[in-house]
């Protein structure tokens, strides 16, 4: 007789592991199935942002730019060391160490809540039976009153660039070099792109980005994009836009990458290559032929506000659908199944899920852009303020970046908030927080911030909507 579960998840990344855990604190019986395996053959949870991407990415990251401040501001503090010297090993064997306590605490935390972790491929049959195929051992049909679809999502190879696992990497693999490069390659200017060049460029490589698209970040808001590219440029990023790779080859032991800029051919050699075009949803290998769960032509499972799949009892969730692929997203879709499925109100206030790079300065984002403002014709003002004035920011030598508010011109209501600066990332949960219930410019500007503190930023941004501003000089309004 088949095991049977009230629910099981197929994926147990951010989306798939929150939802598990949630569900069975609701009190159903929970299974969720997962294969990943890491380069050494082992098997973890937590998907590609646990063992491949945001931890491991955020892990290096700040190493790295430890290793920079070290070399380059220690000195300014009054810190005087002797010569700082890079250890690789060591920074990576760290990184391995956080990886590794996070992804073995999901496996204490499914046993705290009383899920079933199973480590193999899950795959959802036409019968609504999910197949369960163990490593090394028999098939077994599993039975769930509902399925929940977590599979993730993958990098987007590249047909003029292929993996060789060696040279030309995937993000995964600019995670684990042994070594750093003397020259480094990235195709790509998005995210993963500018986070793993700001990794190898902080420890000594020669960094060229390479974006087919001719506007820098044209996700983030325009100012910001801006600043973000003066930056980057300053560090040392060459970055290189309207730039279409037509060729990547591996030949002694370096990768000659042949681009095209217009009616221009150009090409540059590099010691490795990063390929960084972005990230596809993982849903055929977890769908058997004939579910009648519909999928679109790029791989996304189709789903209405609540997750819903065109299947009944079968749902979808994180990268898998519409959406940003972002960990934050996909746990709260996993959260929200399953309160629904034990018949509480929930939902995702998509409005209001906010977006990071951790570069440095840090860069995050919640709500509309002023361009996106300016495209649907919504009246707006606008108030920013530079950490340049702002004390905490220059005690910490980060005295980079602004704060940037959007308003509604007759409701005062907040529509967007844009960060580039230190802990951008954190700051931007007051933002979110706000704009979840509605707040004004006035209401962030009547709230009391500690001083001296970073958000004070956000506060003197929130006066300078209504031109307000205390420390900084406010630009004179239309009118």
């Amino acid at each position: 007789m088949a095991r049977s579960f009230d629910v099981i998840f197929i994926g147990a990344g951010p989306a798939g592991y929150v939802g598990a855990i949630r569900a069975a604190q609701n009190g159903l019986k929970v299974a969720c199935i997962d294969s990943w395996k890491n380069r050494d053959g082992s098997n973890a949870f937590g998907g590609t942002c646990l063992n491949a991407g945001c931890i491991p990415s955020k892990a290096l990251l700040e190493s790295s730019e430890l290793y920079h401040r070290a070399r380059e501001e220690f000195a300014v503090h009054g810190i005087r060391t002797g010569e700082v010297a890079l250890d690789l090993a060591a920074m990576q064997t760290r990184k391995a160490k956080i990886v590794s306590s996070l992804t073995s605490g999901i496996k204490a935390l499914f046993q705290a809540n009383g899920v079933t972790g199973l480590v193999g491929r899950g795959r959802l049959l036409p019968s609504g039976k999910v197949e369960y195929t163990p490593e090394g051992g028999a098939v077994e049909e599993l039975e769930a009153k509902d399925v929940v679809l977590a599979g993730g999502s993958e990098p987007v190879p590249l047909a003029a660039a292929p993996f060789d696992g060696s040279t030309i990497v995937d993000s995964w693999g600019a995670l684990d070099f042994e070594a750093v490069p003397k020259r480094l390659g990235v195709i790509g200017a998005g995210v993963i792109g500018l986070e793993l060049g700001s990794v190898w460029r902080r420890l000594g490589s020669e960094v060229v980005l390479l974006e087919a698209l001719e506007t820098f970040l044209p996700a983030a808001d325009v100012q910001v994009a801006k600043e973000a590219e003066r930056q980057f440029t300053r560090q040392g990023l060459d970055i290189r836009l309207g730039c279409k790779v037509t060729e990547a080859k591996v030949g002694g032991r370096k990768v000659h990458v042949r681009y095209r800029k217009g009616a221009k051919e150009e090409t540059i050699e590099v010691d490795r290559l990063v390929v960084a075009v972005g990230r596809r949803p993982r849903s055929r290998e977890i769908l058997a032929e004939g579910t009648d769960v519909r999928v679109d032509a790029r791989g996304f499972v189709e789903v209405d506000e609540h997750c819903r799949t065109s299947r009944a009892h079968v749902w979808a969730i994180g990268d898998l659908v519409r959406g940003p692929m972002l960990a934050h997203k996909g746990s709260e879709e996993g959260v929200m199944v399953a309160d629904l499925l034990v018949g509480r109100s929930a939902e995702v206030n998509y409005a209001t899920v906010p977006s990071v790079i951790y570069t440095a300065p840090e860069i995050a984002w919640v709500g509309k852009s002023q361009q996106a403002l300016e495209q649907e014709g919504v009246p707006f003002k606008a108030g920013s303020f530079p950490f340049s004035a702002n004390g905490r920011a220059k005690a910490l030598e980060a005295a980079q970046g602004f704060v940037k508010i959007l308003a509604h011109a007759e409701t005062d209501e907040i529509l967007g908030v844009h960060v580039i600066g230190p802990v951008a990332s954190e700051l931007v949960a007051e933002a979110v927080l706000a704009m979840e219930f509605q707040a004004s410019a006035e209401d962030l500007a009547l709230t009391v911030h500690a001083h001296p503190t970073l958000s004070e930023a956000t506060h003197e941004a929130a006066l300078a909507v209504d031109g307000r501003a205390i420390h900084a000089i406010n630009k004179k309004k239309a009118g």
